[in-house]
Parts: structure tokens; C-alpha cells; sequence
């Protein structure tokens, strides 16, 4: 429904927001298209950061378990102390270099949710931006924005994401989850 030239999510979300129809809006959010079922506190929370004023761009992490560091299909970050977003990664963030820190290291392993909340300008001025090499290296959009130095704050929330839909195998659990959430619905 968007143009096939866009990168990014956000690109497309972009194109949406210029339509004449949504003009009025001050804020936008985004919900990634591989993770249907991002959570009401993700959302939330990422809108809250944008429309407090804090930051003009916002997402959500949750805290997660150390095992997430070895799989690259799972997004982590790292945020400085007022929560502004440092670096996203497929890598494992942050890295251990002495294995003695590792109780260190827990407490500020992070699992990106892809749930993204923008003021138009922070829109506007990140699809401006041409795509950036780690962008491309990594396969993240957020680190256009974080490279060109907009300030992008992370909420975190208690509830992990659910899961992407990255393979044929999380295609079908989402399908089993969404039969699911349908049957509670109609039961309901």
C-alpha cells in the first residue's frame, strides 16, 4: 500500500503521515510488521516518551535473560542512565570482557520491541537522513537516526516481546497464536 522503494519501516509510516488525512496528528507510532503482537505497555510507553517531551523519538525493551546475547535475529540494546538509546545490535550488548562482570553485565541486557513513536519533525528529519552504513550492516533502522545524533529513548517493560515472525517456524506459531487470540475473541 506504500511505495516499494522504501527501506524502512519508518519510511513507509513517512509516506502515511504526509497523507493530508493525518496532518493533524502531532504524534505517530509505528508497530514493526514482524511482531503482530507487540504489547498495550510497549506501545505505551513508547508514546509516553515522545508525547512527555523527554524525547522526540521513543521505542520499548524489556529486560532479558543473558541467552538472548547469542542470537542475532534478537534486537538488543543499551541505553545511558536517562534512557536515551546508545547503540542497538544484533551482537551481544553489552559485551563481556572479563567473565567475572557478568553480574554486572545482567542487569542491562535489554530486548529491543519494535514499537516506535515519533514527533513529526523526529519523522520527518529521520527519513531525510539517507540510510547509514550501520543501518545497512546491521539491517536496523534505528541506527539512522542514532548516527545522525537524534535522541531516541528506550521505555522498558516488565513483559518480553512475544516473539518475531523472522522464519517459516515463527509464521507458524503466530498463526497458531492469532486462531487463538480469534477463539477467545468470538468466545468472549
Amino acid at each position: 500500500m506504500t511505495a516499494p522503494s522504501h527501506p524502512s519501516g519508518t519510511d513507509r509510516v513517512a509516506e502515511v503521515a504526509s497523507q493530508r488525512e493525518y496532518a493533524s496528528y502531532g504524534v505517530l507510532l509505528n508497530v514493526q510488521g514482524d511482531e503482530p503482537f507487540v504489547s498495550k505497555s510497549a506501545i505505551r510507553g513508547a508514546a509516553e516518551i515522545v508525547t512527555s517531551g523527554k524525547f522526540p523519538l521513543g521505542t520499548a525493551a524489556a529486560f532479558a535473560t543473558d541467552d538472548i546475547l547469542g542470537m542475532p535475529h534478537i534486537v538488543k540494546v543499551v541505553t545511558a542512565d536517562d534512557g536515551r538509546a546508545l547503540y542497538f545490535s544484533r551482537a551481544p550488548i553489552p559485551w563481556l570482557r572479563e567473565p567475572g562482570d557478568a553480574s554486572v553485565r545482567h542487569p542491562l541486557v535489554r530486548q529491543h520491541i519494535g514499537a516506535y513513536a515519533y514527533t513529526r519533525d523526529a519523522l520527518a528529519a529521520w527519513v531525510a537522513l539517507p540510510q547509514h552504513p550501520l543501518e545497512r550492516v546491521e539491517r536496523l533502522e534505528q541506527l539512522r537516526p542514532l548516527a545522525a545524533g537524534l535522541a531516541m529513548g528506550v521505555a522498558t517493560v516488565t513483559e518480553l516481546p512475544a516473539g518475531g515472525v523472522d522464519t517459516e517456524e515463527d509464521l507458524a506459531r503466530a498463526n497458531t497464536r492469532w486462531t487463538e487470540l480469534s477463539a477467545l475473541e468470538r468466545d468472549a
